[in-house]
């Protein structure tokens, strides 16, 4: 059985995070270097303000190419909506947001705080040591 069912237990505690400022190039250089597909923006008190994914940087390449102008910078081009997810939440209610939103990582919050960040593969990870300890594995 699983050792919990609450999202702080497989999150990523220490997730690559941007500021509004980065340069869009810099940024994906974070990407390609972290094998990452997007990162939480925060601004300078640590306050999550953003999200930027591999998408809105080829948005912003796209963009710059439009006009002959290099990059720009990630406060840009980054999602300003964020959808977040508890600490405390249930990893099937992240799982079932995965499948429904079509979205690939969540930031975890805590009392108003970036805290994490928790992923698709975090999930199946999870789910992985749960069919590992004794539970039938289907398929």
């Amino acid at each position: 059985m699983l050792k919990s069912m609450k999202v702080r237990d497989y999150m990523n505690t220490e997730p690559v995070t941007l500021t509004p400022d980065t340069k869009l190039h810099k940024a994906v250089d974070v990407f390609l270097a972290h094998r990452i597909s997007g990162a939480s923006v925060v601004d300078i008190h640590g306050t999550l303000v953003g999200v930027l994914s591999e998408s809105d940087c080829l948005r912003g390449i796209l963009n710059g190419s439009y006009f002959d102008e290099a990059g720009g910078t990630v406060g840009s081009f980054m999602s300003e909506v964020v959808e977040t997810i508890d600490a405390d939440a249930n990893i099937l209610k992240a799982a079932e947001h995965f499948v429904q939103k079509n979205r690939r990582r969540l930031p975890v919050m805590e009392r108003g705080r970036l805290v994490g960040q928790i992923s698709r593969r975090d999930l199946l990870l999870a789910l992985k040591s749960f069919n590992d300890q004794g539970k039938p594995k289907r398929g």
